[in-house]
């Protein structure tokens, strides 16, 4: 992406010739000179040239990152990817899987119940890309450091490109940890999900050279209450259960297997259920509708019925949610790495249109309000990237062991999973207004960023429901707070406005002894909690223009409602220029 900051591009000004021959009479009319310039009228000006052939790895918070937490081995394969996804071939599949949206046929014409999903093929040549760089489940094949860092530095670039098939992707990245709790179901399916190889079609599970994940908690009259969940699953007799219920949303339903949740005598339990049962036939799962929804078109919704369809235990009987919890965690922590990425995604959009758009004399990224809206909608996605970098490491450290960094990430993902994807939804907006009506219209890709961003903060939990599992998480594992504070004290003494919130962090901590009081405030306290750790990282690894401009406006209080109101002290120029797109070194 060009940028005046790096570049100087062609002056696209309507020439002075071409005005001198339009000239107007005592009646107001418009005469027009000479008769070739009518057809100029129809000469496209002052637009910025589509915006292609970039690479979305260009990004130094995401290589830092990558370098600085034991991912630096896997730079070569995120570059290439970013440049793929900033590819004119890889943003044509995303037009056209947001263009043409899923069809559910629930019968053949003959009758019969297939209940099957049709997608457009961009939609499977994007599947496909993701699973063989995979951003799946690969990292927990390899086994070296760094790669749970490595693989959400992929699926960052490449959500960027287009989110919404990257929910089957991060599903079945999550369904390994909750599927380790059956160790002889794992052996026999986690290689199978680990695979890269993208084997899309309805057969035996087993049968496949690679197998997609979801997973169906929701019903209708529980949301996010999973325990009010009155799906029963009955014994078999020979190791099976047969579950009949409706669940309410159950996202990507042309996965190979499910994990779901229903009840058992024992009590809530989580089951492994196929689409297709090992003799070749189909399971019971029944597609009623697919779900008209806000967020993005090119991922299927779906309600699901089950007519006691057959399914495996998972983890212990009466345990389920703390079955299923790890795949919950693992599918928030996507959500954080989304919304950074959505962030990053706008942001290049506006600083590109900016560049090359002229109003009032000037190209707009020169004018000085622009630069402060730019600029703030910058650091607001940096910190996010940063963030979410820094739990994906926390990841890999508590896979090997490190009870530190499982402490840190269990209250940090709760608090990230609350602010950044709440951030996310005010960033698009405000990256679209910078392209103006331009931004509003489908082509722009504005708009499928501007409603892919609430589903990140309602997926696994909405803004509630993350607030209060910081409140269990303190309660459950005070420990967690010791990490959170020595990772947020690496940076003590750097700013004494980073120093201070801290101090009116653990301020606020001391507040909560009343469990009703502590409700009232979980809001605020994820907000303060994301916000400090957000601090920490930035000056600690950032440039200090950005450093700066984000303590003094998210920490200090020297900020207004809305993006674009940094303090006039802040360094617009340098944090654009670190912005802004260039071959990032």
């Amino acid at each position: 992406m060009a940028s005046r900051l790096s570049v100087r591009h062609q002056d696209t000004r309507t020439p002075r010739h071409a005005r001198s021959l339009v000239t107007h009479d005592h009646s107001s009319r418009t005469i027009i000179s000479d008769p070739e310039v009518a057809v100029s009228t129809h000469e496209v000006l002052n637009q910025a040239p589509p915006l292609t052939g970039f690479t979305t790895a260009d990004d130094p918070a995401l290589l830092e990152a990558l370098r600085r937490d034991g991912g630096a081995r896997g730079e070569e394969e995120v570059r290439a990817l970013g440049a793929r996804a900033g590819s004119e071939e890889v943003q044509e599949w995303a037009r056209l899987a947001e263009a043409y949206p899923p069809v559910l046929r629930t019968h053949d014409r003959y009758g019969h119940r297939v209940d099957e999903v049709e997608f457009h093929p961009a939609w499977h040549h994007l599947m496909a890309a993701a699973v063989e760089s995979g951003q799946h489940a690969a990292p927990w094949a390899d086994g070296r450091p760094g790669a749970h860092l490595i693989r959400a530095a992929k699926f960052y670039v490449w959500a960027q490109a287009e989110p919404g098939h990257g929910c089957p992707i991060s599903m079945t990245n999550a369904a390994v940890p909750a599927l380790r709790a059956q160790p002889e179901l794992a052996a026999a399916y986690e290689p199978l999900l680990a695979s890269r190889v993208y084997d899309y079609g309805l057969r035996p599970p087993l049968d496949k050279r690679g197998l997609i994940a979801g997973m169906s908690m929701t019903e209708k009259q529980g949301g996010s209450d999973v325990r009010a969940n009155t799906t029963t699953a009955v014994p078999a007799g020979d190791g099976t259960y047969v579950i009949t219920g409706h669940k309410w949303f159950t996202s990507a339903p042309m996965s190979d297997v499910f994990l779901v949740l229903a009840q058992a005598e024992q009590g809530l339990t989580c089951f492994l259920m196929p689409r297709v049962l090992p003799d070749g036939t189909r399971n019971a799962l029944r597609l009623q509708r697919l779900k008209d929804k806000l967020g993005n078109r090119s991922n299927a919704s779906s309600e699901i019925e089950y007519e006691r369809a057959v399914a495996w235990p998972v983890g212990e009987p009466g345990r389920g949610v703390r079955t299923i919890v790890e795949m919950v965690n693992m599918t928030r922590l996507d959500c954080v790495i989304g919304s950074a990425a959505g962030m990053r995604a706008g942001l290049r959009q506006a600083l590109h249109h900016t560049t090359y758009r002229r109003a009032f004399g000037a190209e707009l990224i020169d004018q000085p309000l622009m630069r402060n809206v730019l600029a703030d909608l910058a650091v607001e996605s940096e910190a996010a990237t940063v963030l979410a970098m820094r739990l994906a490491a926390a990841l890999d450290r508590s896979e090997a062991g490190d009870a530190g960094e499982r402490g840190l990430r269990r209250l940090a993902l709760a608090a990230g999973k609350y602010w950044v994807c709440k951030r996310g939804s005010a960033h698009a907006a405000e990256a679209l207004e910078c392209l103006g009506g331009n931004g509003y219209v489908e082509e722009s890709g504005m708009p499928r960023l501007y409603r892919e961003a609430p589903l990140l903060s309602i997926w696994e939990g909405s803004g509630n429901v993350a607030a209060l599992d910081v409140l269990r998480v303190l309660a459950r594992e005070p420990e967690s707070l010791d990490a959170y504070f020595a990772e947020v004290g690496a940076a003590a003494g750097a700013d004494a406005r980073l120093d201070a919130a801290t101090a009116r962090l653990r301020a606020l901590l001391t507040s909560l002894d009343d469990p009703r009081r502590a409700q009232l405030t979980a809001r605020r306290l994820a907000e303060q909690l994301a916000l400090v750790l957000q601090g920490s990282l930035l000056v600690r690894h950032s440039v200090p223009a950005v450093a700066d401009a984000f303590c003094a406006s998210r920490l200090d209080g020297d900020w207004g409602g809305a993006f674009g109101t940094l303090p006039p002290g802040a360094d617009l120029g340098a944090v654009l220029e670190r912005a802004v797109a260039k071959d990032a070194a």
